[in-house]
């Protein structure tokens, strides 16, 4: 059974920068797409990112584009959001999550279906 750990969240102030870690133990994260989602109170989960693990690639939604970056680091089965710019409207819990690359296609989907999902980590942007 795949399993997900999220870490790294915490406070910050707007302008400031986090990077959340998604670890993996069970399997190998060579054949899983990650995806990265987040949840405010009173909003609906929010696909942010992925990670596809077929070619490297990766995609944002247009509400982080160009602030947040996933990457990979396969040596640690470990998945990274590297978020720069913060902005209070990225308060939320943010989860990490996987999907078996041939389930959901060659690429990757932000807002795909995933099996495995971590228990999330806590952004706070706040002055």
């Amino acid at each position: 059974q795949l399993q997900l750990v999220e870490s790294g969240g915490g406070l910050v102030q707007p302008g400031g920068s986090l990077r959340l870690s998604c670890a993996a133990s069970g399997y190998t994260l060579d054949y899983y797409h990650i995806g990265w989602f987040r949840q405010a109170p009173g909003k609906e989960r929010e696909g942010v990112s992925c990670f596809s693990s077929t070619g490297g690639s990766t995609k944002y939604a247009d509400s982080v584009k160009g602030r947040f970056t996933m990457s990979r680091d396969n040596a640690k089965n470990t998945v990274y959001l590297q978020m720069n710019s913060l902005k209070p409207e990225d308060t939320a819990v943010y989860y990490c999550a996987a999907a078996p690359w041939y389930r959901m296609g060659y690429e990757c989907e932000p807002t795909g279906e995933y099996d495995y999902w971590g228990r999330g980590t806590q952004v706070t942007v706040s002055s």
